[in-house]
């Protein structure tokens, strides 16, 4: 193997959801109720395909189900046993961190140890006003708050003072973990300030590719690595979120998938001043560097290898969601990535 190519024995692939409000078989959205009945459907067929991990996200819109994704966890936990399970992010710059601790020590204690928590700023702003606070404050709320995290984490009493929340002093919180520490992450956009915050901590990197070349992001996994030793820190993991439909075929795939990216890819760009989505860039993305994982299972896991390779990652994540999606073919997609796609992809790994 290559100094950048991870170690098959730990290499993980998981999915993601926001639990995106689906459509049934006559074309008409899901009830929210019914979406996040859904997701825990869909997370018990995650663990029996074999996959590694099961994360949900937390949006505060009409166009997604889980605004509450750790009782979300704890119902998965009640009805699985080996599968990890996670956030995909937690928005940590509009919540407590102490809060943030207790309720995933919880999912932790209910789930034997299986939790972790991504902790990231998100891509949305919702929950900014919603929860009091404002977006002025932005990169000062997530600097002080994922530093007291981390002292979380230790499972210690903690004393701490910042100007985005109480001071604590010698303060004790719980449940306490059962085993070892809670497993964290911190959640990237792209920015080498991010990436040095994580390193500075020494906590695990998960970086959020939503588009362009995964490729890109190589110099910041170098800058992390680099990072963490000046920092004194042992070597840590590395993720990736990635977007991506697997079906029996690239072209079933594409089919399948289009129609629902489209509308909600043109719902966010009416937001946020995108231009219409084409149907030509969807398939460039597609394509063998683009950062959509959609296709055969060939196709899928020819892509995750090769990125896994050249960003040194310990495990990659696909949202399986895809706005009005129905149920069933996210079922399927399930399906082939746990058995199909990752054993694939772990005989690439180990060729190389």
């Amino acid at each position: 193997m290559s100094e950048s190519t991870p170690n098959t024995q730990q290499f993980e692939i998981g999915i993601e959801t926001f639990g995106d409000i689906t459509n049934d078989a006559s074309g008409q959205p899901l009830h929210p109720s019914q979406v996040l009945r859904n997701v825990v459907a869909e997370a018990r067929a995650a663990e029996a395909a074999g996959l590694d991990f099961f994360g949900v996200g937390e949006h505060h819109r009409d166009d997604y189900s889980v605004s509450a994704p750790e009782v979300v966890l704890g119902a998965i936990a009640s009805v699985t046993e080996k599968i990890k399970l996670g956030s995909a992010v937690t928005v940590l710059s509009s919540d407590d961190p102490v809060r943030v601790y207790e309720r995933f020590a919880t999912v932790d204690g209910l789930s034997n140890g299986r939790a972790e928590v991504i902790l990231g700023r998100g891509s949305f702003i919702e929950s900014f006003p919603l929860f009091g606070y404002e977006l002025s404050d932005y990169e000062l709320l997530f600097e002080e708050k994922l530093a007291l995290f981390a002292k979380l984490r230790k499972g210690e009493p903690v004393s701490w003072s910042g100007q985005t929340r109480s001071a604590l002093r010698n303060q004790a919180v719980y449940p306490p973990i059962e085993n070892g520490t809670l497993d964290a992450w911190v959640g990237v956009g792209g920015s080498p300030e991010s990436v040095v915050r994580a390193a500075r901590h020494g906590l695990p990197l998960f970086l959020a590719i939503i588009g362009g070349q995964p490729m890109a992001f190589e110099p910041l996994t170098r800058l992390y690595k680099r990072s963490l030793e000046e920092f004194g820190h042992r070597p840590q993991r590395i993720g990736a979120h990635f977007h991506g439909l697997v079906a029996d075929s690239d072209q079933e795939a594409l089919d399948l998938l289009w129609p629902h990216y489209k509308t909600t890819m043109d719902r966010l760009g009416a937001e946020r001043g995108w231009p219409p989505a084409s149907r030509m860039r969807f398939e460039a993305s597609a394509g063998p560097e683009g950062s959509l994982l959609a296709g055969s299972p060939e196709t899928v896991a020819r892509k995750i290898a090769h990125f896994a390779s050249g960003l040194g990652l310990s495990r990659a994540d696909i949202k399986y969601s895809a706005g009005s999606l129905p149920h069933e073919t996210m079922m399927r997609s399930i399906e082939l990535l746990g058995t199909k796609v990752k054993p694939l992809v772990l005989e690439m790994l180990e060729a190389k």
